[in-house]
Order: C-alpha cells, then structure tokens, then sequence
C-alpha cells in the first residue's frame, strides 16, 4: 500500500464514519498532512497539523510533559503518544496521529539508530504506538514512518468497524 493509497482509504473510512483527524508530527515534517490533504474532499475529515520539531514546541503546542522529553527523550513512544493525546486535545479531533524519529543521516546512537521512529494513534478509548527502524534514506524513512502512521489509523477504523486490515 502506497502512501497515496492508504490516505485516500483512510479518508473514504474517516468520511462514512464522520470522524475527524488530525496529525501532530516531527521526524516526518508535515508529510502525513501532506498525503491527507492530497486528497480531494479531505476537508471533510482532517482538521489540522503541527510539526513540532524541537521539544520546546513539543511541550507549547502539544503539552508534551517536560519530564518526558527528559527522562525518555523525543524519539521515544511516551512522547508520541503525547504528542498524539496533544493533537487531538488541541485540536478536538477523533483520531490523532503522531511522529517523532531520527530520519537520518545523522543524529543516531547507538540506542536510537538512524531510521528509528515512533509512530502513534490515539483515539476514543485507544492508543497505540508501534517502534520501526527503518534501513533508508532520510527521504526514505520520512516516507515510511508517515505511511505506518497513515496504516496505523486505518487499523483502528477498520477493527472499530470489524473489518480487518
């Protein structure tokens, strides 16, 4: 499934649903608002996005807790599923997606590698978070992190309609 696919899957769900969405995201640069937006009549059911690269705009514009940025750094997975409760409280949202990563080609560890990401969904009574490590490019792993977080939304959607992915 290619990320143009999976956005307009996504958004046909979201519009017979009557949800909405909203993505808050850092290692992917606007890339998931991109690939919604992409889509024709997504104004029915995306709201907005942030791209909050720096943790000062991590905790103004998400209230990503200032000790999560501390004790677990960004790229970690309570950090995207606050971004993603954050989205979704900021902007009244259904479903939230969010991204935070090390994109490449530098700035990894030995701990968080180059092509490590944190993709999360928060929605009514759910959130989930899925860790990937990409072997791309920094396009590359833009591109991928963005199309597991667009998939990661269409899992919920279809198991909260009983279908499955």
């Amino acid at each position: 499934m290619t990320l143009q696919q999976a956005a307009a899957r996504l958004g046909e769900l979201l519009s017979a649903d009557r949800l909405t969405l909203c993505t808050a995201e850092s290692c992917t640069g606007g890339l998931v608002a991109d690939a919604v937006t992409d889509i024709s009549g997504s104004s029915a059911y995306f709201l907005g996005g942030v791209v909050t690269y720096s943790n000062a705009a991590k905790a103004a514009f998400l209230a990503v807790p200032t000790s999560y940025l501390t004790s677990y750094g960004a790229v970690s997975a309570p950090v995207a599923v606050a971004m993603a409760r954050g989205g979704r409280a900021a902007f009244g949202a259904d479903v939230a997606v969010a991204t935070t990563g090390i994109a490449g080609p530098t700035g990894g560890t030995r701990d968080k590698p180059v092509g490590l990401a944190y993709v999360s969904v928060v929605a009514p009574g759910y959130a989930a978070c899925r860790r990937f490590v990409w072997p791309h490019d920094r396009r590359g792993n833009k591109e991928a992190a963005a199309l597991a977080a667009l998939r990661l939304a269409l899992h919920w959607v279809e198991a909260r309609r009983g279908q499955s992915t």
